[in-house]
């Protein structure tokens, strides 16, 4: 499973991140002063004419907004932060994308980067906004959480891909797919908490979500089954394939660039199958078990673990400073105007 966001995986992440990693100092260190100058009737009033307006990636296409994607406004300086920190997330994701191929420790580690990213929003800036505000689903908790698990399902699917390199053992990659998919099961658990906290999101995360989560369970039984069988079980091999492909059918992807992955795995699985099966009735006559007298995989999550967004805060402080410096030594700043020239959009 890999997580692309619409119209980003066109552009070259690098650039884009350096302006949000200058950006966003200077962002939090606003609403930092905002807060305490909450009760400053010069700042309310400042405050109700922001007109701070964002589009969302999640809110489906609706014959009404024919000139543009909808825009959602809110007069308040944490739903800044709180998109550009999803922005931020979701250009770490495609800078994984794009290193995935050469480089699967960094790739991993920017998924991790972005889970504790979103896991940080979640809990700790987007529930400083009101709640009874009209809002898009990238400004709700409940998505963010959405969002920080499936980063976690990305990291540590780019880890199976190295153990699956390295030529790990296949109960230890059972183990890795299904800590994949326990991770999914956590972020549709959550889609129910999103859909209550905003109304407009499209059904297409949760297509995603169910197709990346019927994938890994495949691939894990699959492993599963290579294992037993290696273990001279090839009875209990064929029940957990045909068990495998028989919950396969209950989640079918909607999406046809979705159908073609499916497809292959769900060939694979059935090539298989037809393996193990001729090779039992002819060579070893094994029973095969019922259903609930198969094993289930087991789960190993710890290639999965969030990166603190707070170590990385301080790291961008820094930079912040430096360039703050940097400039003092050579230009003049006037008023409200200062530090917002460091760097060109």
């Amino acid at each position: 499973m890999m997580i692309s966001f619409p119209g980003l995986s066109k552009l070259k992440t690098k650039p884009d991140i350096q302006k949000l990693e200058r950006y966003l100092p200077l962002l939090e260190n606003l609403v930092h002063h905002v807060n305490l100058n909450r009760k400053n009737g010069r700042m309310i009033f400042w405050i109700s004419d922001l007109n701070v307006r964002w589009s969302s990636v999640f809110t489906p296409a609706s014959i009404f907004h024919l000139q543009g994607p909808k825009f959602y406004q809110v007069n308040n300086m944490h739903f800044e932060l709180g998109m550009t920190l999803f922005l931020y997330g979701a250009l770490f994701c495609e800078q994984a994308l794009e290193v995935v191929v050469s480089d699967l420790v960094q790739s991993a580690t920017l998924f991790r980067k972005a889970a504790g990213l979103y896991n940080y929003l979640a809990q700790e800036v987007l529930i400083s906004l009101p709640s009874n505000q009209v809002r898009p689903p990238e400004a709700t908790p409940s998505m963010s959480s959405i969002m920080s698990l499936i980063c976690l399902a990305e990291a540590q699917a780019v880890a199976a891909r190295k153990a699956e390199k390295n030529g790990k053992t296949e109960g230890l990659l059972a183990k890795l797919h299904w800590g994949i998919v326990e991770f999914l099961v956590e972020a549709l658990n959550m889609w129910q908490v999103a859909t209550k906290e905003c109304k407009d999101i499209s059904s297409r995360l949760l297509d995603f979500i169910l197709c990346c989560k019927t994938l890994h369970e495949l691939v894990s039984y699959k492993y599963l089954a290579e294992s037993v069988k290696n273990d001279g079980k090839i009875g209990i091999a064929v029940g957990v394939l045909r068990l495998a492909l028989a919950n396969a059918k209950k989640n079918v992807p909607k999406e046809e660039s979705w159908t073609s992955v499916y497809k292959h795995v769900i060939d694979e699985l059935t090539g298989l199958l037809r393996k193990y099966e001729h090779e039992n009735e002819f060579v070893w006559g094994e029973k095969v078990p019922w259903n609930d007298e198969l094993p289930f995989p087991e789960v190993d999550r710890s290639l999965g673990e969030k990166l603190s967004y707070q170590a990385l805060q301080a790291f961008l402080y820094k930079i912040a400073m430096h360039i703050q410096l940097y400039h003092r030594k050579s230009t003049t700043f006037d008023g409200v105007k200062e530090g917002l020239d460091w760097f060109d959009f």
